[in-house]
């Protein structure tokens, strides 16, 4: 079973409030005591909270059920029962919350965002709050209220710098692999990757970014062939695009075909991904069968990564470069023996540049 799950429904119930007491004060000496039953307590609440340790929906697949608990009866000399206790239930960042009918209720983004998913019940009333000139003895309390109970459906959109997408069998995996400790599975046939990967990439300087691996996309993923809007809604927040063109592919699908069919099923998901800042690369340079005059890297020979990975850095940090005709050009190299980061080797000086696209 695979450990990343990004789909999953989810069950929540409210803790019940408890039962208000009916009691009665019997004590020497005091005389016509009068009624003394306290108030039940409230009943605890559901919330949903985005936690950046938690990588995906994969606790709620066998067990979605979510329950707070239940707030304790009311007893004698006026005694209130006590609050259940608040059940957090932590989610990823980045899952989106919807009812059954497919309306969206939240958006859990950032690290600490909380949501109200189901709340407790009031507690009720004890016999002594129902005391007065007319009712000198209250002989009835009432019952707490039943906490909130409903069905929910989760989605989760990775929160990730870069994302790198391209067709099936492109060499993603192997890039991702390349250039973060991510570790994915890499085979020679299509479709390998199933569910998105995530990697970081270190720079020297201390900077970090995200990068997540997008399973293949086909034509038509915009319009669910392929399961293409469950890989495609991984891109939604993503800052960059990566767009992998295969050099050698399969099918003799020519890289300007393949940049036009990518860019199009974007376009077509999402409007707004059309424009998002990107860096279009060819990959398998090692093995290449088809020109191509843009970005070239090999993975697996680990060339033309250093430029890459500067430019992707450039790009997330919002270089002004990044966005005119002119581009940094930078020199990094991987140090991945010694600590695991990108480390400058050279100063970097703006080189003019057609290969960024960012609109």
């Amino acid at each position: 079973m695979s450990g990343f799950v990004d789909e999953s429904g989810l069950h929540v119930k409210g803790g019940d409030g408890g039962a208000g007491a009916v009691s009665w004060r019997r004590e020497a000496h005091v005389a016509k005591g009068g009624p003394d039953g306290g108030d039940g307590g409230k009943g605890g609440d559901v919330w949903l909270v985005a936690d950046r340790n938690v990588p995906s929906l994969l606790a709620f697949q066998d067990h979605p059920f979510r329950r707070a608990e239940n707030g304790v009866h009311g007893s004698s000399k006026k005694m209130h029962g006590r609050n259940g206790r608040d059940t957090l239930v932590p989610v990823p960042e980045g899952t989106v919350i919807k009812d059954r009918d497919g309306t969206v209720l939240a958006d859990l983004v950032h690290e600490g965002d909380r949501w109200l998913a189901a709340a407790g019940g009031r507690g009720g009333r004890g016999n002594a709050r129902f005391l007065s000139n007319r009712r000198r003895a209250p002989s009835f309390a009432e019952q707490g209220e039943v906490g909130e109970e409903r069905w929910l459906r989760m989605e989760l959109k990775l929160m990730a710098d870069v994302a790198i997408v391209g067709f099936p069998n492109a060499g993603k995996s192997t890039l991702i692999s390349a250039i973060s400790a991510a570790k994915p599975k890499i085979a020679d046939y299509p479709f390998t990757t199933l569910v998105p990967n995530l990697g970081v990439v270190r720079m020297d300087d201390g900077f970090e970014m995200v990068v997540a691996d997008i399973p293949g996309l086909i034509e038509g993923a915009s319009e669910g062939r392929g399961l293409g809007h469950q890989f495609l809604r991984h891109v939604e927040r993503a800052r960059v695009l990566l767009v992998l063109i295969d050099l050698a592919p399969v099918d003799e699908r020519t890289p300007e075909e393949q940049e036009r069919i990518l860019l199009t099923e974007l376009g077509a998901y999402k409007p707004e991904l059309a424009v998002r800042p990107r860096l279009i690369v060819g990959s398998k340079a090692d093995v290449a069968t088809m020109p191509w005059d843009g970005l070239r890297i090999s993975a697996v020979a680990r060339e033309g990564l250093n430029e890459v990975v500067g430019r992707l850095a450039d790009l997330v940090r919002g270089n002004p470069f990044a966005s005119s005709a002119r581009k940094t050009a930078p020199s990094w190299s991987w140090d991945g023996k010694r600590s695991g980061r990108w480390r400058s080797t050279t100063s970097r000086t703006p080189t003019p540049s057609s290969s960024c696209t960012t609109g």
